[in-house]
């Protein structure tokens, strides 16, 4: 099942140049540029709080975006630079990257988890961490996928889930080279005290024998 993509309203700029701009900013709009694909740059506006709330939620410009522009077509794109205010810290412009549906693109997929309760693992009182929540994916932009799935199924205290053990999408890939680590199941606090306790013991006993 595909990720649902998320919408990104703007309007277009009429006029363009310093003038227009700070014109947009005092109306409480962010300018911007769509650019790429087979059609001429379109300057936009973006609506300040609904950026700002998006960049403050995080992962903007790894966020495949909807952008709908009344008048326009909706247009899938990818935000390729945000310029701020070198006081303030706030949006000042905002770039956009028109993507094909066989565009490829980086983004950070959802990890979820599935199985945990039947797990003997997890049964016998074993903690699952989840190591990375998200995943970056280079992913097609016409077939993104709504989650990367980790099956629980017969996993045991002290088993490692690796990327490797994970399957991705057709035509996905991670952006990570190696073999990373997604999630572990390890022993139950009070185990590891019990078992450090033994091994404690142990070692007292060996020293005075000795």
């Amino acid at each position: 099942m595909a990720k649902e993509i998320p919408n990104l309203t703007a309007t277009e700029r009429t006029g363009t140049g310093k003038g227009a701009a700070r014109q947009a900013r005092r109306d409480g709009q962010v300018p911007g540029i769509v650019f790429g694909g087979d059609a001429e740059p379109l300057p936009i506006n973006v609506p300040f709080n609904v950026l700002l709330k998006n960049l403050k939620a995080g992962r903007f410009k790894s966020t495949l975006w909807n952008l709908q522009v009344e008048g326009q077509e909706d247009v899938r794109v990818i935000c390729r630079d945000v310029q701020r205010d070198v006081v303030k810290d706030l949006p000042t412009h905002v770039d956009f990257m028109r993507l094909r549906r066989t565009s490829k693109v980086a983004l950070f997929i959802p990890v979820e988890v599935i199985n945990e309760e039947t797990a003997p693992g997890i049964k016998k009182g074993g903690v699952l961490t989840l190591v990375r929540p998200e995943v970056e994916l280079v992913v097609t932009a016409g077939d993104i996928p709504e989650k990367l799935v980790v099956d629980l199924t017969g996993r045991e205290i002290g088993d490692v889930i690796h990327i490797s053990d994970v399957t991705l999408p057709e035509g996905a890939k991670a952006t990570i080279d190696r073999d990373f680590v997604i999630a572990n199941l390890s022993a139950p606090s009070g185990l590891k005290s019990s078992d450090s306790d033994d091994e404690g013991e142990a070692e007292e006993a060996a020293a005075a024998e000795e």
